[in-house]
This record gives structure tokens, sequence and C-alpha cells, in this order.
């Protein structure tokens, strides 16, 4: 059954977005140096529309995400659907690149998206990570004017310190280049830490949440720490994202799969009401089958009470920082440049 998409604002840009973000690290064709469980272009078109009938608007990929391929497979599910350019907001992602965040690398990674996304201009520009080696007047002023050239509309940030997300929204307001509008962190209800700092930050300067691994990889999506999917049997990165935790994270699944069947829904539906409850405006979902869109779109219609949300909640002890990268040269618990860490 079609369920009713509703839609929020991205932050201070005015664009209208669904509640839901179509992630597409899932697309792309599969390779053993990013990975193996990508699904290709019929399977990514299928998908895609699945989510633009649902009214999903909002999709998101990275010039890193498949080699470029995930980009290429969106542009083109996008041209045989024969969607207008102005009915879908695309967003794609600069760092993990030659010259990360330099003004010549960006110069150069936002036409290489526009070309395979086969588009004349992105909606969001995100920048991947904090890049230690440029300055961050220079890596501001570039952004400024991709959006003053009309090449993007809006710009957003992704994993960070908060302290570095304060910094670079500080030099833009001095030197009146824009600002971000959005900010796409590694949040769920196994990694809160983001609560701490970086949300209010974000809150600070108007901006909109669209965390990435909104079901933890798929852990909040079954009662059993392993899992029996390609993506679960091949994906290392998952391992070294939540397995160290694994101990005590079991009693937060344990309690998301107790309340699933007590409301008669699925874990996912119960983990991603969880965000709206949280104030998220569109956590950002990777789906592989246009089976998993219908679950997250029915996820809209699960509200969670104060008292439900304090018992999703009330296992969480503090964890490691995964997902910003640290300064180099010195010990790095933030997680690693890799860009399959999303």
């Amino acid at each position: 059954m079609k369920q009713t998409m509703r839609y929020t604002t991205l932050g201070h840009s005015g664009i209208e977005v669904s509640r839901l973000c179509l992630g597409g690290m899932s697309f792309g064709a599969p390779s053993a140096d990013f990975h193996l469980w990508t699904i290709g272009k019929d399977e990514t078109r299928a998908v895609i529309k699945r989510a633009l009938d649902q009214g999903i608007n909002f999709i998101d990929t990275a010039n890193g995400y498949a080699h470029g391929t995930s980009e290429e497979y969106i542009g083109a599910a996008l041209r045989e659907l024969g969607v207008p350019r102005d009915k879908v907001v695309l967003a794609s992602k600069v760092y993990f690149n030659e010259g990360r965040l330099s003004r010549e690398a960006i110069n150069r990674e936002i036409e290489g998206s526009l070309k395979r996304l086969g588009t004349d201009y992105l909606d969001l520009y995100i920048i991947h990570r904090f890049d230690y080696g440029t300055p961050i007047e220079e890596t501001m002023e570039a952004l400024d004017e991709l959006v003053r050239a009309g090449k993007v509309r809006a710009l957003g940030a992704s994993e960070m310190y908060a302290y570095q997300l304060h910094n670079m929204q500080v030099v833009a307001e001095q030197n009146g280049w824009t600002t971000f509008t959005s900010m796409q962190c590694h949040y769920n209800l196994l990694y809160r830490e983001d609560e701490r700092e970086m949300i209010p930050v974000c809150r600070q300067f108007g901006m909109a949440l669209t965390p990435y691994s909104p079901m933890a990889s798929g852990h909040l999506c079954r009662p059993t720490w392993e899992g029996t999917s390609h993506r679960a049997e091949t994906d290392a990165t998952v391992r070294n994202k939540y397995d160290a935790d694994r101990e005590r994270d079991m009693p937060i699944v344990d309690r998301v799969a107790e309340l699933a069947r007590r409301r008669g829904v699925s874990m996912a539906q119960i983990a991603l009401a969880w965000h709206w409850a949280r104030g998220v405006e569109a956590p950002v979902v990777g789906c592989s089958r246009p089976e998993r869109v219908d679950d997250a779109v029915a996820a809209l219609d699960v509200e969670l009470t104060s008292d439900e949300v304090d018992y999703l909640e009330e296992p969480y002890v503090a964890h490691e920082l995964v997902g910003p990268i640290g300064r180099p040269g010195e010990k790095e618990l933030a997680g690693t440049t890799d860009p399959n860490k999303k």
C-alpha cells in the first residue's frame, strides 16, 4: 500500500525534501576494493522508481561510491524513467579524491559528478570529511563559487568533529560565503555520540540532519547480530564499525526487536521512527530492493511515545568515535579515510 510521504525543508536552504533520503552507496558496479554487494543498473532503476512512486524526492550519492558508477547508475535511471530534473533533489560528495578539498580538486570533482549524473547542477554538494591539508578559507570560497556559478544550490557537510564544523561555518559567515545547510553524520540507536556536540552545533547554524546508517548497517533490522545477506557476509566495513561494541549494543537490539513485536511492525520501522522522534529531518536509507523502500516509507506512520523512546535509549553507553578522521600523525580513534565507512 502506498503511504503518504511527508516533506521538510533542508535546513536554511529552502529546498523541500522528503523525510527519507534514498542513499546511493548500494548502487554501482561491485568491486573488491569498494563493495561486493552493490546492485546493477536495472536493479538501481527499480529501486529509484519505487522511491519516486512513494514520494521520495531526495537521492544522495558520492563521487567515490563504486568508483563513480553509483552516480552513473542514478543518472541513467532518472533519464530512463523520464524524471524532470526539478522533481528530484540530487546530492553528491567530494573528499575521497586526489587533492581532497583543495580548490583545484573541488572544481575538478564537481565536473565529474555532474557528467556522471547527467545534470548541469547539484541541489546539494557535501564535503565527505574534513581536510586537514587545505585551509578552511580555500575550501569554503571554492564551494561558494560553485553556488554563485549555479552548479550547486546548497552546501552540506558530513563526518567531522563539531569544532571543525563550527570553524568552517564561522569562516563562511565572516566572508559572506555560503554556509552549510545540512549535516550527514553517523547517528542511530547504536551510535549517539553526536548528541553531545555535533547536533547542537548543527542546530545553532540552522542545519538539517540527514544521518547515514540510520539502521546501523542492518544491525537494527534483525534480532540477531550476525546477518545472512550478501552485504552482511562480505562487508568488512560493517564489522569494523560495529563489532567492537557488540556486547554493549545487543541489549538495544533486543529492545528494538521487542518493541517491534509489540507494535506489530518491522524492526527497521522502529529504528527509523526513533530518528523522527529525535527531530531528524531525513535519514539516509540504503535500499537494495524495492520492498526495502516500502518498509522504510511505512515507518513514517510509526510514532513513538516518549516512554518508548526512553525504553530504546536506556541501555546506551558511550562509544569511541566512528566516522570523523583524526589529525594526521595522531592516534586515530575516529575511523579511517576509507570512503567505504560512508
